[in-house]
This record gives C-alpha cells, structure tokens and sequence, in this order.
C-alpha cells in the first residue's frame, strides 16, 4: 500500500535518513523503534510527502507520491503527528469532522454532510471523547488532546495510518485502547499503519513488524520475536536488557537491567 525505496534525507550536509527501504501491508501494524535522533520522525513525514527526499522513491499503491495532490494523499494516508498547531479556537468536535474535509464536494461553508458527522460522533465515542465534543481543543489535557488526534486520523477512513507517538500523554488504559483501535482498522478494514514508538511493550503486543533505527539507518527488522532480543536492544540502545515471555500474549517482554554502583 505504501513503499520507501532506499529512502535518504538530508538536512543541511547532515544525513538524518540513510538508504531506508520498507513497505507497509494490509492488515499490519509496523512499529519503528530507536533512540532520540534516530530518524523515525522525519522518516514518517517522508512517507507522507512532506519532506523532500534526497534519494530514493516513495509510492503509494505503485505510484509514485509527488505525482498526486494533497487532496488524494490524505484520502489515503492518514497522519498523527507528535505535535498540531491550532491558529484559531475549534471545537473537539469541530477538529476531527475536519479529518473528512478531503472527501468534501465543495469548500465553503456548510460542507459537511449527515454521513460526515456520523463518521465524526462514531470516532468520539471509540476514542472515548463524545462529552468533550463541545469543549475547545485548547482546554483540553495533554491526553485528550492526543486522542482527539487519534479520532481525527480515524474520521478520515484512510486505508493507511502514519502514527508518531500516538500514545504519547496517554495513561495505560488509553495507550491500550488506541492501539486497539489501530489494530481493529488494521484487522476488519484492511488498514496498514506505520506507528512511530518509545515503547517496546506495546511495539511487541500490537505490532506485526517491527523496525529497529539508529543514526539513520534500519539496523534490524522483523517480527517482535526476531528482533527484540537483548543482544539487538543492546545494540540499538546501549543498555542491558531482560527478555521473557509475556504471561497473557506470550510475546516478548522487555525490562532494563540498571546495574547499581556498590
């Protein structure tokens, strides 16, 4: 659904992405890991068409991104960064009905149709935000902010789903229940979605793939059981790690070792 080849970004002399190829699948969740500066973050906005590459090719269903308009990517890609600039006070409500304004036949006032807003009230009421859907944005936390995000990437029904730091903010209940919900678009719809995380738990619990970056460049990839072993983690993070077999999934489990000074 969604292909980098050999992607490569640069900024000002300095590599930021190198020679990065991955694909995104129906049906899968892709995580990307590393530590802070790892190139995750620009690596997902390269996908979406707003970086520039240096090299390498991105297509979206075979074709090439920078032959379609904005208006179709976001038909097809949808994006939750790690930060939303709000220039003018809108309503919870108001903020992820615009998630449909893509799929509108005209741009003035009044676009939205009755199946917009149902798509809307149905995404407050996953995401849990149906009594704040009056409130403005900017009164809300930094949680109910992050899953206002979440249900405006959702109202747009997007086959594709490019998620940096979705559970940001988020308490262990809501971190469950959006990854939930991603996984839920993923099995029934047939979504592909590519989540940008700190947390290797949740990678491991919710992720078909997983892709391990540091300084640029993919070091590792597959599924959590290949790759999210101590010897890997230590490479990528330079820290001791213990891996054992979740109790419920079975998956793996990760919890740093941190060596006490006698």
């Amino acid at each position: 659904m969604l292909e980098g080849r050999n992607i490569t970004v640069a900024y000002d002399h300095r590599i930021a992405v190198a020679d990065v190829t991955l694909s995104l699948n129906q049906g899968e969740i892709t995580a990307i890991i590393g530590p802070n500066g790892a190139g995750k973050s620009t690596l997902l906005r390269t996908l979406n068409g707003q970086l520039p590459r240096s090299s390498g090719a991105v297509l979206l269903d075979g074709e090439p991104i920078e032959r379609l308009n904005r208006r179709s990517i976001s038909r097809r890609i949808a994006v939750v960064a790690q930060e939303a600039e709000l220039r003018f006070p809108v309503t919870v409500l108001e903020f992820v009905l615009g998630g449909r304004f893509a799929w509108a036949t005209h741009s003035g006032w009044g676009w939205e149709t009755d199946r917009d807003l149902h798509i809307a009230q149905s995404v407050l009421r996953e995401t849990e935000l149906s009594e704040l859907s009056a409130r403005l944005m900017s009164e809300l936390s930094g949680g109910e902010r992050q899953r206002a995000l979440m249900a405006r990437a959702l109202a747009t029904e997007a086959p594709i789903l490019l998620l940096d730091e979705p559970t940001a903010n988020l308490d262990l209940s809501h971190q469950a229940t959006l990854l939930s919900l991603v996984r839920a678009r993923c099995d029934q719809h047939r979504a592909a979605a590519l989540v940008v995380t700190h947390d290797i738990n949740l990678a491991s619990e919710f992720a078909d793939n997983i892709f391990l970056m540091k300084q640029g460049r993919t070091v590792h990839s597959g599924r959590p059981q290949e790759v999210l072993t101590p010897e890997i983690l230590h490479d990528i993070f330079e820290i001791r790690v213990l891996v054992d077999a979740h109790p419920v999934t079975g998956g793996p489990r990760v919890t740093p070792v941190h060596e006490r000074s006698v």
